[in-house]
């Protein structure tokens, strides 16, 4: 048996597949909590993409860097999520299209 070994290719190649699907995501659908969890996994793979560099080259940064924007990611889902049940409770839906109602 003859093992092959994990370069930043790979990595490369999962995270442009992960920012595909989540770019998909965010342009076909029209539920809010389908469009939040699109541009969650579009933020893994970037963080995917930063931490393959970071090991490649060496340096922590990217991985420091990677943990700062999980942090920022974690509060915007809260902040998101906050937002969503303030809307769902006002129109009972949680259709994109009907955001444009919260104006007035």
């Amino acid at each position: 048996m003859h093992l092959y070994p994990i370069t930043a290719y790979h990595y490369l190649v999962l995270a442009a597949a992960l920012f595909a699907l989540g770019a998909t995501g965010v342009m076909l659908r029209r539920n809010i909590i389908i469009l939040f969890m699109s541009i969650e996994l579009m933020l893994n793979a970037v963080n995917l993409n930063l931490v393959a560099f970071s090991r490649l080259n060496g340096h922590v940064v990217g991985q420091v860097f990677a943990l700062f924007i999980v942090a920022v990611a974690a509060a915007e889902a809260v902040v998101g999520l906050g937002i969503l049940l303030a809307f769902y409770r006002n129109k009972e839906t949680l259709n994109i299209d009907e955001v444009n109602l919260l104006r007035g």
